[in-house]
């Protein structure tokens, strides 16, 4: 079935009444994040506890786990148990071996690779990881941090691109960019963090709102 409308994920959700609040706006998928040093950082207890929270009363809403750089093992035998997500999105250095392995071994969890990208090769490189993963998010790079740093990637760096598989916008994005992210990048979906904030984690619900109507309307 083709997709009519560019997919929207509210990343860094950190409670149940939140992700209610997203879901309800119209969300197409809802991220948390577990990786210890960010300041969206929830355990996994609380994690299981909103994305059970979802499953029962959103079915449809994609449950995105982001990780970066577990061991491989360890990532593998957690997911091989009893996942609570939907999707595992890998937001660090995990190189093409790592890919691989993952999807080879736990067919049942869609994987999304996260490329930080700073130049026009940076796009070129990520073709090879095509064939393992099952969609591609682009963000932005930053020295210090590997997500939810609120920079947009250069705009000309995204002219023309193509993958075989759905790919994601993120870094940066908001009211004001998305009729030219739509009409001009065409991403099959947008991930919006840190520009819909009041502060890391806490979700301004009206911004979540309006955002997801300008790309609707969009």
């Amino acid at each position: 079935m083709l997709k009519t409308k560019t997919l929207v994920k509210i990343c860094g959700i950190t409670s149940i009444e939140q992700a209610i609040q997203v879901a309800n706006l119209g969300a197409d998928a809802i991220g948390i994040v577990s990786v210890e040093e960010s300041p969206r950082f929830i355990t996994h207890d609380k994690k299981r506890e909103i994305f059970k929270t979802l499953k029962n009363l959103f079915p449809k809403i994609k449950r995105v786990s982001v990780v970066k750089n577990l061991p491989i093992d360890l990532m593998i035998k957690n997911l091989l148990e009893e996942p609570i997500e939907t999707t595992i999105q890998l937001h660090g250095d995990e190189d093409l071996d790592y890919c691989r392995k993952l999807k080879n071994n736990v067919r049942d969890i869609s994987l999304w690779k996260a490329f930080r990208i700073k130049n026009k090769s940076d796009i070129d490189n990520i073709k090879p990881y095509e064939n393992f993963i099952d969609a591609i998010l682009l963000d932005s790079w930053d020295q210090d941090k590997y997500g939810g740093s609120g920079k947009r990637i250069e705009q000309k760096i995204l002219k023309n691109i193509s993958f075989i598989k759905p790919w994601w916008l993120a870094g940066g994005v908001s009211k004001k960019w998305i009729v030219e992210i739509i009409k001009e990048i065409k991403p099959y979906g947008i991930d919006v963090s840190s520009s819909v904030e009041c502060s890391p984690g806490i979700k301004n619900i009206d911004e979540v709102g309006l955002l997801i109507n300008e790309i609707r309307k969009a």
